[in-house]
């Protein structure tokens, strides 16, 4: 009878078990990393789980006009700055002509993306002129009341080191404007102090503002106003807040509020120094050279490194009447960071006692803060999983079905190596959920229902990976060798066969994942992975246990309930190896004999 050849293959064959532990150990090894996670189900996308949906209306705002390039630029940041915080599977679309929908799924920081995706206005830079903690009007603290106490817990900015050493910067601010001995003197001198001058401005920097009578009246009308609001905010009222600076100009001074440290601080701001589409980088990163901890590294424009570095040196020069600015975006105050120095050369550094989740909030701000246009909140609608239930077991229930199917057929036409066959998909399935699980809090992958249409697929692409190599040992039996030597000699033929048929499903998946948005991702996602799981499962185990099987009496000798019955499947005589004759042989030779 036909032996196998020696070399690898003979290798393979006898220690297949070295093949069936490894994949074992995989399993237990990432089943430990599952639970030791403390993650033992798949993340679920929103249309499974639920989630929130709210509606955008956009709004023409200073010239900017709703057309096709503004929306998508808007989705664009919108998309980015949502996903930012780490929501997978949310989704930012367009619906008509000027509104955005934004979907996103139930998970530990889709609240803070709602409030992030709610605030679409534009990010400016701002000096502040004037700040202090908020209460009921009439009973905030004066400015000056706490100059001679502890130091603000507001972050400070310094130039990001480049080759040199870097500034030391204190871990706080002193009190905004020391030596007020009211909170309306202190408004007062802060708006007559404040020589910063407009980014429109055409005047010098440090230059004071003109001193005509006709200016002059106009400035204490404009600084009577400011004052009269400053006095009557109270930041710690959603009202108060949702109206403070909502409607004021880039070119004007107004009030805001901000919350640093869950303490709610109202402020005077001037004219905007910096746009923040003039911000080209930000990110928040460790300081593991120092002891700053998380920090927010901005890169900016050419034209806004210049505008920063002229506003960063006023601040710093003229102490008017603080070195503070505030980034402000939708109205509201989300930092304000003091400065000791002029920052030049388009980079900074925010630093202060940051956490990494404050860190990376300032920073998606900062990269992804500027719209092309202002929206406003239309609704927002809890999304439940009820409707989502019921198509999560509708799926399963088709993909139980379907799977009953392969099962029904393999045992009907295959019969014993059916066993083979359902050893390998329950292996197939482990490493899935495994794998989906972990992928969860590792790239915060959510299944949804694609997601479970593409799993239910994949069980047909495996199973047709042990129809191919269990058709190619059939064929090695029919013609007429043993189920030892028929394993070996039909593996080589169906791996390139398996491998082909793999590389066309995994290639479409991978091009399917990379032009389409949304769900359909999640279906192409799913088949990718599981169609690199099929090769996986093949090579390590069905190929392993089919050898082992092949030395079993019950499959060797061809049993009728095998699957491999040689008479059965019409096998022809045993090969037999014939030698040929030593001397010459006179007339033609049978080819049947040779």
């Amino acid at each position: 009878m036909a032996a196998p050849k020696r070399g690898r293959s003979a290798s393979a064959q006898s220690k297949p078990g070295r093949s069936l532990v490894l994949i074992l150990i995989a399993i237990v090894a990432l089943a430990g990393g599952m639970f030791a996670s403390g993650h033992t189900t798949p993340r679920l996308g929103i249309d499974l789980a639920g989630g929130t949906s709210i509606t955008l209306k956009a709004k023409a705002d200073q010239g900017s006009a709703i057309n096709k390039a503004n929306m998508d630029t808007a989705v664009d940041i919108m998309n980015r700055r949502v996903n930012g915080l780490g929501v997978s599977e949310a989704e930012v679309q367009t619906q008509g002509t000027d509104n955005i929908i934004v979907n996103i799924p139930k998970g530990t920081n889709s609240k803070e993306a709602q409030q992030q995706v709610g605030t679409t206005a534009k990010l400016y830079f701002r000096p502040v002129l004037a700040s202090e903690p908020s209460g009921p009007a009439g009973q905030s603290p004066s400015p000056g009341a706490s100059s001679s106490g502890g130091s603000s817990p507001k972050p400070s900015a310094s130039p990001s080191p480049s080759g040199s050493s870097k500034p030391e910067a204190s871990s706080g601010s002193t009190s905004p404007t020391a030596g007020a001995t009211s909170q309306g003197r202190a408004v007062t001198d802060a708006l007559k102090a404040d020589a910063t001058p407009s980014p429109n401005s055409s005047s010098s920097a440090g230059s004071k503002p003109s001193g005509s009578p006709s200016a002059s009246a106009s400035g204490d009308a404009g600084t009577s106003k400011i004052q009269a609001q400053y006095a009557a905010l109270d930041c710690t009222k959603a009202t108060d807040r949702a109206n403070a600076g909502k409607k004021a100009k880039p070119g004007e001074t107004t009030v805001a509020c901000g919350e640093i440290n869950k303490t709610w601080y109202k402020y005077v701001l001037g004219p905007a120094a910096v746009d923040g589409t003039e911000v080209k980088k930000a990110q928040a990163v460790f300081d593991t050279q120092g002891a700053s901890g998380w920090q927010v590294q901005m890169t900016f424009t050419g034209g806004g490194s210049k505008k920063f570095a002229d506003i960063t040196g006023e601040l710093a020069k003229n102490q008017q009447p603080q070195n503070e600015f505030g980034i402000v975006l939708d109205g509201e105050v989300v930092s304000s960071p003091f400065v000791q120095q002029a920052i030049t050369g388009g980079q900074a550094e925010i630093s202060g006692s940051f956490k990494q989740e404050e860190a990376q909030s300032l920073a998606n701000v900062l990269s992804y803060g500027a719209l092309p246009l202002s929206f406003q909140e239309q609704s927002v609608t809890t999304v439940t999983a009820a409707l989502g239930g019921e198509q999560l077991h509708a799926g399963l229930l088709a993909g139980a079905i379907g799977l009953a199917l392969v099962v029904l057929y393999l045992v009907i036409y295959y019969r014993g190596l059916s066993l083979v066959a359902m050893a390998s998909l329950l292996i197939s399935a482990i490493l899935t959920y495994v794998i989906m699980t972990l992928l969860g809090p590792a790239i915060n992958f959510a299944l949804n229902l694609p997601a479970v249409c593409g799993a239910i697929v994949a069980i047909g692409i495996t199973a047709d990976s042990f129809i191919v190599y269990f058709e190619r040992i059939r064929d090695e039996i029919r013609e007429g060798r043993t189920l030892r030597p028929a394993v070996e000699r039909a593996w080589p033929r169906a791996r390139r066969t398996i491998l082909v048929s793999d590389f066309v499903s995994f290639l479409a998946a991978a091009v399917l994942f990379i032009v389409t948005v949304g769900k359909v991702q999640g279906f192409a996602f799913t088949l990718g992975l599981t169609t690199l799981l099929d090769v996986v499962v093949v090579f390590l185990f069905t190929k392993p246990l089919m050898t082992l099987l092949a030395r079993r009496k019950f499959f060797a000798d061809g049993h009728k309930w095998s699957g491999l019955d040689p008479k059965g499947l019409g096998a022809k005589p045993p090969l037999r190896r014939t030698r040929r004759p030593a001397g010459p042989t006179s007339g033609p030779v049978d080819p049947k004999e040779a």
